[in-house]
Order: C-alpha cells, then sequence, then structure tokens
C-alpha cells in the first residue's frame, strides 16, 4: 500500500493563528532520542563508511534540538535492545520518541528489521530472531505513551546476507504504524542504494540540512530532504514516508512566522530544468548499444590430465630391513602441516571451524562455512565443505545449489549443472537454482536455455537483480539486442554493481 504525505494544515491557515495553535512546546526534558550506527559487519568485505559518521553528526544535532540523547555504535544484538529498554523507560505520556538506524536492514515476512553487528543470518528464520524489528520497536514506544513517535533508517543498503537465501524481497518493507508516528526510510520500498564510498550519507546531509531550518513542522522537514535526495541523486535514490502524525510537530521551534516553502519542498516537484530528461529505474528503454558483445567462446571441456605412466623402475636388490622410524624420518617437513588457510582467523570461519572439530559431521557448520567461504572468493574452500555437507545430506538443496553456483565461477560447468538439476529435483520452482542455473547456462553458451532459467526466476522474484542481468546477456548473445540492453539497464539501475559482480563470476 501507498502512503500518501500529506500537507500540514497549518499551510492553510493564516500566520498568527499558526502561531498560537501550532507545535506544542515539547521541551528538552521531552525529547527522548536513540541514534545507532552499525558499520562493522563480520560478515561484510569491508565496514561502512557512513553510518557512524552519520550517528555522529545527527546526534550532535537532535542535542542541539533539545533531545536527549543516546548513541550506540557497531551495537550487537544484546546492546540495541538494552538502548531501546533505557529508550522506553524514559518516555512520559506525551514525549516525542525518536529512533535513528544507520547500517543493514532487511525485510522479512512484510517487516523490516534492524540487523545488529553480530547478527547470525543464514536463512530468513535467523533474522526474525536475531534482527529488530521495527513495528515492535513502535508500539512498544506507543506503549508508553509517547505522543509523537519518529523512525529514520538508513539502512536500504545492499548486504552480505543476500546470496544466503533471497525468499524475501530486496530494502525495506512497508511498516503499520500506531497513530502518531512518522517514519522515513533513505530509499523507495523494496529498493537499496549502494554504499558509495562516501564517509556520510546523502540522506543524513540533506535531512541535517532541513532539521536546521526553523518553524518547519517535522513532516515538511522529512518531505524537504526526500525532495533534496531524490534531485540529488538524479532520480536514482527516492526515499519513503509514511506519515499519522495526530500533532504538528517542529524539530526547530521558530518565532511562529512560517518560512516560504522552497520550490523543491511541494510533494510533487517540477522537473529538474536539466538539459536531459531525469533516468528512470525500469521504464526508459536505453539506446541499443553499438557493438553487440562478441559471443562467448564455445565451453570447453574440462581438459583431462594426462598422466604418462612412467616404466618399471629396474629391480633393486631389496635393502636389509630397516626401522621404521628411519622411514618415517626422511622428510619430516613436507608433510608437517596442510596448507595454510588465508581466512583460519576470520572471527565466523574461526568459530565454525571450531564447531566442525568438535563435531565433524555438523552438517549445519559445514554449510555456513562454505557459505562465508565461498562469500569471500575462496570457492575451493566453499565446495568442500558443500561436498561434506551434501554427503551427510544428498538432499540438502541449498547445499546443492551453493556447489552448484561455486563450481560454476571456478568453470566446473558440467558438475555444477548436475546440481542445479538435483536441487530443482528435489524443490522445483527453486528460484535460487533456478537463477544458478541460469548462469550456468550462460557461461557454457546455452543462451536459449538460460534465458528460460531467468525467466521462470523473474517470474517468482520480478527483482532478482541477478536473473535479469543474466537474461539480458543471454538475449544479447542471442541477437535480441534491444531487449537485452532494456533489461541490463534495469538490472544495473537497481544494482550498480551488478557489473562487477558478473565480472568475477568470469561473464563479460
Amino acid at each position: 500500500m501507498t502512503f500518501r504525505l500529506l500537507l500540514p494544515l497549518g499551510l492553510m491557515f493564516s500566520v498568527a493563528f499558526s502561531a498560537v495553535v501550532s507545535w506544542p512546546a515539547h521541551a528538552a526534558g521531552d525529547r527522548f532520542a536513540l541514534v545507532i550506527g552499525n558499520a562493522k559487519y563480520p560478515d561484510a568485505e569491508a565496514p561502512l563508511k557512513e553510518p557512524v559518521n552519520d550517528a555522529r553528526d545527527l546526534t550532535d544535532e537532535l542535542k542541539r534540538d533539545g533531545f536527549s540523547v543516546e548513541t550506540l555504535e557497531n551495537a550487537g544484538g544484546d546492546a540495541m535492545r538494552r538502548g531501546l529498554d533505557r529508550l522506553y523507560g524514559k518516555i512520559k505520556p506525551g514525549s516525542v520518541a525518536l529512533l535513528f538506524f544507520s547500517g543493514y536492514g532487511i525485510q522479512s515476512s512484510r517487516q523490516s528489521y534492524m540487523i545488529p553487528v553480530d547478527a547470525q543470518i543464514w536463512q530468513e528464520a535467523d533474522v526474525r530472531r536475531d534482527g529488530i524489528g521495527l513495528e515492535q520497536v513502535l508500539q512498544e514506544i506507543n506503549s508508553r505513551g509517547a505522543g509523537v513517535k519518529i523512525a529514520l533508517l538508513d539502512a536500504s543498503r545492499r548486504n552480505p546476507y543476500e546470496r544466503r537465501f533471497r525468499t524475501a524481497s530486496a530494502g525495506l518493507a512497508p511498516v503499520i504504524a500506531p497513530s502518531g508516528t512518522l517514519v522515513m526510510y533513505s530509499a523507495a520500498l523494496s529498493a537499496v542504494v549502494t554504499d558509495g564510498g562516501r564517509d556520510r550519507s546523502l540522506f543524513v546531509q540533506e535531512l541535517l540540512k532541513e532539521i536546521r531550518v526553523p518553524d518547519l513542522t517535522a513532516e515538511e522537514t522529512l518531505n524537504r530532504t526526500r525532495v533534496g535526495v531524490t534531485r540529488a541523486s538524479r532520480s536514482e535514490q527516492v526515499p519513503w514516508i509514511s506519515s499519522s502524525l495526530a500533532e504538528d510537530f517542529s524539530f526547530v521551534p521558530g518565532n511562529g512566522v512560517r518560512p516560504t516553502p522552497p520550490a523543491e519542498a511541494s510533494v510533487a516537484p517540477a522537473p529538474a530544468p536539466a538539459p536531459a530528461p531525469t533516468p528512470t529505474q525500469v521504464v526508459v528503454a536505453p539506446p541499443v548499444p553499438s557493438p553487440l558483445p562478441p559471443a562467448p567462446p564455445a565451453p570447453q571441456p574440462t581438459p583431462v590430465q594426462k598422466v604418462d605412466t612412467p616404466p618399471p623402475p629396474p629391480p633393486v636388490a631389496p635393502a636389509p630391513p630397516a626401522p621404521s622410524p628411519v622411514i618415517a624420518n626422511v622428510a619430516p617437513a613436507a608433510p608437517a602441516a596442510p596448507a595454510q588457510d588465508p581466512f583460519a582467523d576470520d572471527p565466523t570461519i574461526k568459530s565454525l571451524s571450531a564447531k566442525i572439530a568438535a563435531n565433524p559431521e555438523d552438517a549445519g557448520a559445514l554449510y555456513r562455512r562454505g557459505q562465508v567461504y565461498a562469500s569471500k572468493g575462496a570457492y575451493a574452500q566453499a565446495i568442500r565443505d558443500f561436498d561434506d555437507t551434501i554427503r551427510i545430506n544428498p538432499k540438502d538443496v541449498e547445499a546443492l545449489n551453493n556447489r552448484c553456483w561455486a563450481r560454476t565461477v571456478v568453470g566446473e560447468l558440467q558438475p555444477a549443472l548436475r546440481d542445479c538439476n538435483e536441487a530443482l529435483r528435489l524443490r522445483p520452482n527453486f528460484v535460487d537454482a533456478l537463477d544458478s542455473r541460469g548462469l550456468v547456462n550462460l557461461k557454457s553458451g546455452a543462451v536459449k536455455n538460460a534465458i528460460a532459467d531467468f525467466d521462470a526466476a523473474l517470474k517468482i522474484n520480478p527483482r532478482l537483480t541477478s536473473s535479469l542481468y543474466g537474461r539480458g546477456l543471454a538475449k544479447q548473445r542471442n541477437g535480441a539486442a534491444q531487449e537485452g540492453a532494456l533489461d541490463i539497464a534495469n538490472a544495473k539501475a537497481m544494482d550498480p554493481n551488478i557489473v562487477r559482480e558478473f565480472e568475477a563470476y568470469g561473464v563479460r
């Protein structure tokens, strides 16, 4: 359901009248905020740059605006829950309660969850176990009597958990919030924003700019923020707002004189005077690229290494029997230790390896370690772990799919195809396996089969970027250049990193 941002009724009255009736005072003691910036997720390739800086900047601004603020940085689940409990305990009837979260967010079962840095997410059920549900937080704040409830989530980021399960949609879900609530996401529903490597997010920069304008209602502040982000990103990032405020609230009350709304603050902003039309994410077909990408070389069968059988050695007179210790000590250094695992000190791998050492038949730990290895590009180690997982449980469709994908990346295409076929035999319409098999067929040159697999995956999940991009490549190689270019453009609009991802798979 789409929520419409309502224009404040105060705009319809005279300045003098609004000065009398608008914006309850909400003294400093009545304003409480919890600000969370989570950047250091062990499962991510590198810490996020924006959340901690954004949390600190917003904390400073809210304190200037009379809020009592608690700030958490790189908080685990227990720390986040304790911080929320302290926020709940401060709230009095009629208070203003504000929650800001920057980090990774995931939607599951049509609810949005804030992810602590120590969350262990391997399947969708883990999101609900380790994540902090936004709706539950808002309901608890409401039950304590808060008059104004504000939630600001800068969490619509592509996250490191997506390849582990894809049954949930990307981005965040609409929130069912109690009356008197104002919610804003940094991006549209079910959309993600790629971390641009900046020290501070565009969303928080625009938010701070508008918060400092006196005599704006909170709705106007967030609406102007939305417009600012949309224009600065050329419509690539469009924040989402839901409001059910029952009273006007201003971050910075002024003298009651309403500021003149700038042109960009209207709900329906005028088109930007750019020489070219503002790009949209899905509906605009890009020009057909001039040269078609060269057809991939026909897949070469995995070369069978010839091993020349050496001639039999000349007979040697039997040596006198030697004690076994002498033979055992001939070359002690060679088999001394297995090759060093470059990821052995990774906290997640270290923990899982300890579990496997204690129980070598722990299929769950083997599977999870394989996923972590794969996410780090250590495909040989990942395949070995998936081998052991499938040995223990030959019907583990998740392990079969993941081994299919890992084998595809390293070029073991025929074994990969067998894995994906088996996963789909065990679970027909398994979207992950359809997507993986599409990649197998794309790399092997079976472009019609690839298109069929990607089509089937997109019918189940239309926002599956990897299938959309893969289908675009397959269509171009099958001669449908314009259709393929449209798929590719739409996929890149949803995920600008998709090209780099496929290049890592050996597909260009």
